[in-house]
């Protein structure tokens, strides 16, 4: 009889102990590095986070997430990619298949450092991609560096101003049309989602 008592109060322990469960992500980035680099910085265990950054172009990057997907068990796909020079049919045919596939995206119009500027303010003007860099440097003091390794670290106390700006930012456009709501970003949806396992 003991013995029943003390494997129930196991099972009921492990209950305790997984009641946030620990979800594995697959982030698969259009970018070959600076997506990349930014997701790999979270403070999350490694066992939750795969990080891919493939230099594809948004459609082909929903199928390579397919493919990954079958090889491993994964509890959230998300899938990073920018509009910048990509078509709009492109950039379109990539959301709908993702949203077919139960992939979640976070996109950036036009690019993703628009994630970072609004770390520093709201933008809500469109400015041409190549405006991005030098605005980023003039924001922060220092020249920005594409493909940064320690931007993350950077900017992490500005980071809750940051998702507060993005999601004001997508409430100006109703209805929503990602690939001509210029500037706009759903890149706080997967930053506030692995916020959730930082150690």
């Amino acid at each position: 009889m003991p013995k029943k008592k003390a494997s129930s109060r196991g099972y009921s322990l492990r209950k305790v102990d997984t009641r946030e469960v620990r979800q594995r992500f697959l982030i698969v980035c259009e970018g070959a590095k600076t997506e990349p680099n930014y997701f790999r910085s979270f403070r999350v265990p490694k066992v939750v986070i795969e990080v891919r950054g493939l230099g594809e172009n948004p459609s082909r990057l929903i199928e390579s997430a397919k493919e990954l997907k079958k090889q491993d068990d994964y509890d959230q796909v998300w899938c990073v990619f920018d509009r910048d020079s990509w078509t709009e049919e492109d950039f379109n045919n990539a959301l709908r298949n993702a949203e077919k596939e139960g992939f979640k995206v976070a996109y950036s119009n036009e690019a993703f450092e628009l994630w970072y500027i609004l770390h520093f303010e709201f933008l809500n003007t469109g400015i041409p991609r190549s405006d991005y860099l030098s605005k980023l440097t003039s924001l922060s003091g220092r020249k920005y560096k594409k493909n940064s390794e320690t931007i993350y670290d950077e900017l992490i106390d500005k980071q809750a101003n940051a998702i507060k700006n993005a999601t004001n930012l997508l409430k100006l456009y109703k209805p929503c049309n990602p690939a001509k709501d210029n500037p706009s970003t759903t890149v706080h949806l997967l930053v506030q989602e692995l916020n959730r396992f930082i150690q």
